[in-house]
């Protein structure tokens, strides 16, 4: 019986460290290429003053569709925690 109470707690500890570096990883791709998005909008907008609507809107879409691969980690990240760990 002490086995098999060991063993799932070791499951939870591998789902929460799992969890934690899906979070780090996942993270850091969305992170630089926000920067990068708006690194380069910015450069946009100081060239050509008068297209700062355009660039701003194509800004938010990339955005968003950066965004997005973050918010799958997130998703994998909480399933590890709330349905494997528990």
């Amino acid at each position: 019986m002490a086995d098999i109470i060991q063993a799932i707690d070791w499951v939870k500890v591998a789902a929460c460290v799992a969890a934690g570096i899906c979070m780090g990883i996942g993270s850091i791709g969305p992170s630089l290429g926000q920067g990068f998005i708006g690194g380069k909008a910015c450069e946009s907008i100081g060239k050509r003053p008068e297209s700062a609507g355009l660039i701003t809107r194509t800004m938010v879409v990339a955005l968003a569709f950066t965004e997005s691969s973050a918010i799958y980690a997130l998703l994998v990240a909480l399933v590890l925690m709330f349905v494997i760990a528990r």
